[in-house]
């Protein structure tokens, strides 16, 4: 099955984005895809064999569920690869490019949900991402 890409340019350098991003304070303000989204808890182990674990709910209760990876690589300011619980792989690249970064994640689909709403989901929250970089 093909694979999804996301991308999107960040008015960060590098290294304030890593932290942004691997960073579970920073996570639970960003991992959501819309407004009535949110990430109560976050965790992470970022280290190869280490653990991404973050809860994502409806701010009404109506609907919530866990997302868990184990760390395939991590290459600090350039890369993080895992593997889901379901065994899907994805992979995020930083791109340095001064006082920009670059974030682009590759990942594999999932079979219950059309291709073009998954990528519009991971795309929302990386915007959702970008948008917290640059006013932190």
């Amino acid at each position: 099955m093909e694979q999804i890409t996301v991308k999107n340019t960040v008015n960060a350098p590098v290294a304030r984005v890593w932290e942004l991003w691997n960073q579970p304070e920073h996570i639970t303000k960003w991992n959501s895809p819309s407004d009535d989204w949110h990430c109560p808890k976050a965790e992470n182990d970022l280290k190869p064999g280490g653990k991404l674990h973050s809860r994502m709910e409806a701010k009404d209760g109506s609907f919530g569920f866990d997302f868990e990876a184990i760390y395939d690589e991590v290459v600090d300011h350039k890369k993080i690869a895992y593997t889901m619980t379901d065994g899907r792989r994805a992979t995020t690249h930083f791109e340095n490019l001064g006082d920009k970064t670059e974030v682009t994640t590759v990942f594999d689909p999932e079979s219950e949900n059309p291709i073009e709403m998954q990528r519009g989901g991971w795309q929302a929250i990386l915007n959702n991402f970008k948008a917290y970089a640059e006013k932190s």
